[in-house]
């Protein structure tokens, strides 16, 4: 007979494995539980993965397109090649036909095909012709699956504008990474059933159709992006400058016409393996950088003097070659002066003497009000990555030396594309329009998915204000420094810049950033143009002599092109370029020469480019350059 307290201990016992079976049948339910509501789809979807095999469907990404429905941005058939290693039955055929056909070593070839995966990438994005090859030779285990590759059609024109995407097909940078979003489209798959070797079995298969990307309609001209590339090249060819660059905008609008910078790069031939020479020549440094605009930003101290009621008609001022502001000496760009002049011959001259007494009337508070309403100091809020807001002193910091400084484009940084924004809101009537490129969104049916419309964000002087600087703008390119933009039979304005280059937080001696921005027709504004000549080489180096020639060009040829009034339009003679693609440079200067044209050459060998490119009409007497296979 068992006592009291042994009853209790095995009754305690028999508690405790009763609890503990309890406590782990408890555990083993909600386990079961999470399995089935948490993580069943996880386990069968990897359940999926190994009893079935998906070939993919690649997705057509969206197509971009200038104004006119030139193709910018497109895709050509391409294929991804891959091995199911358990399948293949000749290794050693298969690793020498992939060898031959995609470039690989043999060796490499052997190890992809001894891999022990269910399923390896060969290579991505080849030929059709090298596809054909590996169908060709009936190997099992090895196939190949159509996708695409990007292509662009004009090389490297608007390379800094596009942008590139990655082997994958997604968008890196420019507006390829900007409308990412929607030029993407979604890829489909076809399932297969496989048995655990990886081997397709006669089981069933599952479909999911890919859908197609978006297409994108730009507010670029591809006419007036051809008159900008052709001028930024041969002035680089001139001047052997470190960089030229153009901007066309629409003053109406905001629209971006044109965007050309030189040294560029071809986008169907990305420099993948030099990152550092690749982010170089990608960087779109006409919204991303700044500089000092020197006397292209003397048309805002002029705007803000006139709307302010600072400076009238008979207004005189005095130039004896310098100021002196707090103390300090800032002399004019011309040591001798000016002497006694108005306000119209000081904008022609464009003396420093005449903006530093404009912003000194005007004091800090009211010109940077001004410089604020141009929208200076901000970013433009265009859709592009990496815009800079520019560098604007503290008001609170600003001395009287600094104020007479900014009056002629001294101790401010802008971008260029701030500038020319602003210069529109100068010309245009007064109105500030937020600068963009993208114009529409279409689906792959055609459906407008987005329109973009014109968006007015201020208005920093009245329209008498804008209609007299027009004027006074005029005159810089009639009678004054800007007079090498002229174009015979139409009416310019515009203002020359010259502007020494810092480094290291100072002067860098000889370096000078030299440019124009002009706008036409004067009586009624359609377009701005910003020529930027970034260190010319030698001694010219004034934006009268480097950039407004070439600004003149661009204007010159939109004219054309517009049929605007000329009186020499019916002089000209028009011509289509001829294709010298691939012809040795002798024989490649000489038939365009013959053709009537004037020609600038970039490098030596065969031709592997032209500016403008084959088939554009040209007018005789135009200059055209071809750039060669060994140029950079």
């Amino acid at each position: 007979m068992q006592t009291k307290t042994g009853i209790t201990k095995t009754q305690k016992r028999l508690l405790a494995i009763f609890v503990s079976i309890t406590f782990l049948f408890c555990l083993l339910f909600v386990r079961l539980i999470f399995i089935q509501l948490v993580s069943g789809g996880k386990l069968t979807q990897r359940a999926a993965e190994q009893w079935y095999r998906d070939l993919p469907l690649s997705a057509p990404r969206g197509n971009i397109y200038a104004s006119g429905g030139e193709l910018l941005a497109g895709n050509v058939k391409a294929y991804d090649v891959y091995a199911r290693p358990n399948a293949v039955t000749e290794k050693a055929r298969a690793a020498e036909t992939l060898s031959d056909a995609l470039g690989m070593s043999l060796a490499a070839a052997e190890e992809k095909l001894s891999e022990r995966r269910s399923e390896v990438t060969l290579a991505r994005r080849v030929s059709p012709e090298v596809a054909e090859s590996i169908d060709g030779a009936g190997l099992a285990g090895i196939y190949c699956v159509a996708t695409y590759k990007r292509s662009y059609p004009y090389g490297s024109t608007l390379s800094k504008v596009i942008g590139f995407t990655n082997v994958d097909g997604d968008g890196q940078n420019g507006l390829e990474g900007y409308y990412d979003r929607y030029l993407s489209g979604t890829d489909g798959y076809l399932y297969a059933e496989a048995d655990i070797a990886g081997r397709e079995t006669d089981g069933d298969t599952r479909y999911v159709p890919a859908v197609a990307g978006c297409d994108l309609e730009l507010t670029i001209d591809a006419d007036i992006q051809s008159y900008a590339e052709s001028a930024v090249m041969a002035a680089h060819a001139e001047w052997q400058a470190k960089s030229c660059s153009a901007i066309v905008t629409d003053v109406r609008t905001g629209g971006i016409k044109a965007l050309a910078s030189y040294p560029s790069y071809d986008l169907n031939d990305v420099p993948r393996n030099d990152i550092e020479l690749l982010n170089l020549l990608s960087k779109n440094t006409l919204i991303t950088d700044v500089y000092e605009p020197g006397s292209t930003f003397k048309i805002f101290t002029t705007a803000a003097a006139l709307e302010a009621g600072v400076v009238g008609e008979n207004s005189r001022f005095y130039c004896g070659g310098s100021r002196t502001v707090d103390g300090t000496r800032v002399r004019c760009w011309r040591t001798a002066g000016h002497g006694s002049q108005d306000l119209a011959e000081g904008v022609k001259n464009s003396c420093n003497c005449v903006f530093m007494d404009l912003a000194l009337s005007l004091g800090t508070s009211r010109f940077y009000e001004a410089i604020e309403a141009f929208g200076f100091g901000s970013k433009t809020n265009v859709d592009f990555f990496g815009e800079s807001a520019g560098i604007v002193m503290k008001k609170e910091n600003v001395k009287n030396v600094d104020l007479a400084r900014i009056g002629f484009g001294q101790a401010i940084a802008v971008t260029p594309l701030q500038l020319i924004t602003a210069v529109g809101a100068a010309v245009n009537g007064g109105t500030l329009y937020e600068p963009y490129f993208l114009s529409e969104v279409r689906s792959a049916e055609g459906d407008v998915v987005y329109e973009h419309a014109p968006k007015a964000v201020g208005r920093p002087i009245t329209e008498q204000t804008s209609a007299k600087l027009r004027e006074l703008l005029v005159g810089v390119v009639e009678e004054g420094g800007g007079s090498r933009a002229a174009v015979d039979g139409i009416k310019i304005g515009g203002k020359t810049g010259t502007a020494q280059k810092y480094e290291n937080g100072a002067i860098a001696s000889g370096k000078y950033v030299s440019s124009f921005v002009g706008f036409a027709p004067a009586d009624d504004p359609k377009y701005a143009v910003l020529f930027i000549v970034d260190e010319p080489s030698g001694y010219t180096y004034y934006g009268s002599l480097t950039a407004a020639p070439y600004a003149g060009r661009i204007f010159s040829r939109i004219a054309d092109g517009e049929n605007w009034r000329r009186a020499d339009a019916e002089d000209k003679v028009y011509i289509t370029m001829p294709d010298v693609v691939g012809t040795d440079q002798a024989a490649a200067v000489a038939e365009l020469e013959n053709a009537g044209l004037v020609v600038e050459t970039v490098g030596s060998g065969k031709v592997v480019s032209t500016t403008p490119a084959a088939g554009e009409h040209v007018a005789v007497g135009d200059v055209v350059l071809a750039r060669c296979e060994d140029s950079t």
